[in-house]
């Protein structure tokens, strides 16, 4: 399936489900998918500014918003909600690219993704984070927000040569109203945003009549 799109469109492309990913799937900046844990963190230490930031951050990817989640967490709490969600990662701190956040460059796969989203239901304070990632914006809803239920978030940013990566990880039903989950990363080999989104877009088609042979989602 990845090497269908890859070769349609030309570029890279990674998949991945309940934590089983495409055989090529490097570790690539996590971009605003890093959100995600950081509003799960916010809600359990901080969810006054949750209640206030959470919903931009998440709906709309807002920075200023994830900033503001950022900014409320005492150290290690959004590693804490990796860890728990099966992925023991560290959440960069280092402003390795200046004109980007530090935590947006923490390097993820998509099976790494996956998995985090395969257990996000079973962490507490998700709850109200996943409601926010079934009200996705317009003009951000493509890719697995095509697909059945889908509760996801994107991220996307320039790579150090200018060309677009783009990745999203969500979850979504299958014909049971059962959670896969689900992760892609695409870099599409003309380097534009709107080639990534139609890479995203062709991967969750290729995915939607596989989600009844795919793992369900462990939570």
């Amino acid at each position: 399936m990845a090497d269908e799109v890859a070769n349609q469109f030309g570029g890279t492309v990674a998949v991945a489900a309940g934590g089983v990913g495409s055989s090529d799937d490097p570790a690539m900046p996590a971009w605003s998918t890093i959100k995600v844990p950081l509003a799960v963190a916010a809600y359990r230490v901080a969810p006054d500014t949750a209640q206030l930031a959470a919903p931009a951050a998440i709906t709309a990817s807002d920075n200023d918003a994830a900033l503001q989640l950022w900014n409320a967490l005492p150290p290690g709490a959004g590693d804490t909600v990796l860890a728990e969600g099966g992925v023991p990662k560290t959440i960069n701190t280092e402003r390795i690219r200046p004109e980007f956040s530090t935590f947006g460059q923490t390097m993820l796969t998509a099976a790494e993704e996956s998995t985090f989203m395969s257990n996000l239901s079973c962490l507490s304070d998700a709850d109200p984070v996943l409601e926010l990632m079934g009200q996705i914006v317009p003009g951000q809803d493509y890719g697995l927000g095509q697909l059945p239920n889908a509760r996801f978030k994107g991220g996307w940013g320039p790579s150090e040569t200018g060309g677009y990566e783009v990745r999203q990880m969500g979850l979504v039903s299958n014909s049971a109203e059962q959670d896969v989950a689900l992760a892609l990363v695409v870099v599409p080999a003309d380097g534009s945003y709107q080639t990534g989104q139609a890479m995203a877009n062709a991967v969750a088609e290729q995915l939607r009549g596989r989600l009844d042979q795919l793992p369900v989602a462990a939570c």
